[in-house]
């Protein structure tokens, strides 16, 4: 074992072939891009398929190929099933996907595992069933999670190379200009699918709405896609705002929302052109609103939001309050309608959004984030993997990256769900390293971090009880008790791999 800087042990194999944690700019270093093979088109040459079977035919499609698909349809989406349903029939094995999340939707990719259709896994998170049935064990070789930045840097440095794309887009043209705005299953930005599309070798878009050429606005242009396909159906717009636009009447969360909007409108990062990111669900959209009142009272505005777009995020650009949307993900219909009506809704791909080894990800512009937790423990590092009870239930998403690159960074969380703990002595799985997180956000007061002197001085004589991460601990045990500990297994089921490509934790069998 070798102990990497969060303080986790990771087996030999895996520090030597993917280098271990030691800091959040350790491996930050300069790089030689991606290539991809390109198979050029002739004047004339279609790129229109009749059907899935004959596009995956068309790709030579092979026994230990790498396919991908995005996730903008979250749990409406129909392509993943779709696709890998006619591979299995057509006796493909071994593959890797490369999803960039996997939702509970694609419980049917437990039998692809169980078949041998699907040997290897890399994704961003995994839910519900998916993340259960990997967590028993289910795979021989470990599911790679990565961040959203950080699988955008494995994709552009040639770390995650893919063979295959199929990326579902609510519209295209027959020469494959896609976007997210038009079509029956409007999801908004592509931006996760807009990276795959620049490096896979091939592309095949799958689409349920065919549009005369050209279809504009392009967001995966013509000269990044090789085949089109066009299906009956490739998501319910329903499920893409499912769970994630939850307005909440909870007291408990209210609270959090309103410590957290104090701390972001008392801080020095409150000023006149400030950028932020919230979160989806019930207290970060709260704490919109709350940011809503205090901006309309200082008469302040933002020059820019960032982010999973929300219709909260909408409301504030159609008053003014928010100069620009800056979007690499929609959460609800009306932000999907804002992208293709305002001028001021700006669509990016995940590299311009989070990869930390891009030129400038716009995350190193933001002045601070809102971000979620399952754990925090009392070294301020963060879980948002793996539940109470070691089952894999969660994603990375971009908490890594944001958390890192924001002037301040606050992680919101309830002290106890249920009669679990919040913070905890050490959380089960590090994704996201305490170093990169400022400041703690629950319903009894906030903790600051002791790296961050300058803002314990700051918020001195802040209205809002302040403890350290420590005593939030005991009066999390003192009213659920002392959490016991997860009796895992010695099978090795998760690799987390931090932004950089390092690995930070590993998660065993429960």
């Amino acid at each position: 074992m070798v102990l990497n800087q969060a303080g986790r042990e990771i087996p030999k194999e895996y520090a030597e072939h993917y280098g271990i944690f030691e800091g959040e700019l350790a491996h930050i270093n300069s790089y030689k891009e991606a290539s991809r093979n390109i198979k050029p088109k002739t004047p004339r040459e279609t790129k229109l398929l009749s059907n899935l079977r004959e596009a995956i035919e068309r790709t030579g499609l092979k026994d230990g190929m790498t396919i991908s698909f995005h996730h903008h349809f979250r749990e409406g989406d129909q392509v993943m099933n779709k696709v890998l349903a006619e591979i299995s029939a057509m006796g493909i094995k071994d593959l890797t996907i490369a999803p960039s999340s996997i939702a509970n939707i694609h419980e049917p990719l437990i039998d692809y595992i169980k078949n041998g259709v699907v040997t290897h896994i890399t994704t961003s998170g995994l839910r519900d069933e998916v993340g259960a049935a990997i967590s028993s064990g289910i795979m021989d070789a470990p599911v790679i999670i990565r961040s959203h930045g950080g699988r955008a840097r494995a994709i552009t440095a040639g770390d995650l190379s893919i063979d295959v794309a199929f990326l579902g887009a609510p519209s295209s043209d027959v020469y494959g200009n896609a976007n997210g705005t038009v079509g029956k299953a409007t999801c908004g930005s592509l931006g996760y699918a807009m990276v795959d599309a620049k490096y896979a070798d091939q592309v095949v878009i799958v689409t349920d709405t065919l549009v005369p050429f050209p279809n504009t606005p392009i967001s995966i242009p013509q000269t990044d896609v090789d085949f089109v396909v066009e299906i009956d159906s490739i998501g319910d717009p329903e499920g893409i705002a499912k769970g994630a636009t939850r307005f909440t009447k909870n007291p408990k969360e209210l609270l959090i929302a309103e410590y957290a909007a104090k701390v972001i409108t008392q801080s020095p990062y409150y000023h006149e052109g400030f950028s932020f990111q919230t979160g989806t669900g019930g207290a970060a959209l709260s704490v919109t609103r709350f940011l809503r009142e205090s901006m309309l009272q200082d008469g302040i505005k933002a020059s820019f939001a960032l982010g999973g777009i929300t219709k909260a995020m909408v409301d504030l650009l159609q008053e003014g309050l928010v100069e620009k949307i800056i979007d690499v993900q929609d959460f609800d219909h009306p932000s999907a309608c804002s992208l293709g009506e305002n001028r001021h809704h700006y669509e990016i791909d995940a590299n311009m959004y989070a990869s930390p080894l891009s030129k400038g990800s716009f995350i190193n512009q933001l002045d601070t984030a809102i971000l979620s937790a399952l754990e925090i423990d009392t070294d301020y590092h963060v879980n948002v993997i793996t539940g109470s009870d070691g089952v894999i239930r969660g994603a990375a998403g971009g908490h890594p990256d944001t958390s890192m690159a924001c002037q301040m960074s606050l992680v919101i969380a309830p002290l106890v769900r249920g009669r679990i703990p919040t913070i905890v002595d050490k959380v089960n799985t590090v994704v996201t390293p305490g170093s990169s997180i400022d400041v703690v956000v629950t319903e009894f007061g906030i903790a600051i971090n002791p790296k961050r002197k300058d803002l314990i001085q700051h918020f001195k004589q802040i209205d809002i009880p302040q403890f350290t991460i420590t005593e939030l601990k005991e009066k999390a045990y003192g009213i659920v008790g002392t959490p016991e500990p997860i009796n895992y297994g010695e099978k090795i089921v998760a690799l987390v791999e931090y932004r950089d490509g390092t690995i930070i934790d590993v998660v065993k069998n429960v």
